[in-house]
C-alpha cells in the first residue's frame, strides 16, 4: 500500500524546505507567500502539485515503459531525436490524470475560485522540477508555461 503523501499543496504551506516535495519554483513561491504576505507584499495565491502527483501520472498511463521504448529506439538509430521527442510529449499530452489527484487538482482550483469570489478564474500553469535548482543542473527555457488556463477541463 502507498503512503498517503498529498497530490496538491497549497503555497501557503510551502516552504524553501519542500523542493523535494514540489519542486524549486513552488517552494519558493510557498516561502515568499509566508514571508512576504505578512510584510504586506501581494504574492497571488495558488498550488501545487507534488512529486508524487507526477508518478501517480506516469504509472496510471504506463508512461515509464513507453518512454524507455522510445530511447531505446533513439539509442540505436530506429528514432531521430525529433521522433523521440514528439513522441514522448504525445504519450504526455494523451495521458490522463488518476482520479484521486484530478480530484485534488479541481478541488484546490475550486478553492482559489472561491476565494476570488468568481466561478472560474484565469491561472498560470509552470514547471516546477525537483531538480531545476540545484547547483549543477539549469533546465531554463526547457519548460512550457501556460497562461490564462481558466476552468477544471483546461487546468486537467
Amino acid at each position: 500500500m502507498r503512503a498517503t503523501v498529498p497530490q496538491v499543496i497549497p503555497f501557503e504551506k510551502l516552504a524553501r524546505r519542500d523542493v523535494a516535495l514540489v519542486g524549486g519554483k513552488n517552494s519558493s513561491l510557498g516561502e515568499m507567500v509566508q514571508t512576504l504576505s505578512a510584510e504586506g507584499v501581494r504574492v497571488p495565491a495558488g498550488f501545487a502539485t507534488t512529486a508524487d502527483a507526477y508518478w501517480r501520472y506516469i504509472e496510471a498511463n504506463h508512461l515509464k515503459d513507453r518512454i524507455a521504448a522510445h530511447l531505446a529506439d533513439l539509442a540505436v538509430g530506429k528514432a531521430t531525436l525529433a521522433e523521440t521527442g514528439q513522441a514522448i510529449r504525445t504519450a504526455f499530452l494523451r495521458g490522463e490524470w488518476p482520479a484521486e489527484t484530478a480530484a485534488a487538482i479541481t478541488a484546490a482550483y475550486r478553492e482559489l475560485c472561491g476565494r476570488a469570489g468568481r466561478t472560474d478564474i484565469d491561472v498560470a500553469v509552470r514547471s516546477s522540477a525537483t531538480a531545476e535548482d540545484l547547483p549543477d543542473a539549469s533546465f531554463a527555457g526547457q519548460q512550457e508555461t501556460f497562461l490564462n488556463i481558466r476552468g477544471d477541463a483546461a487546468l486537467l
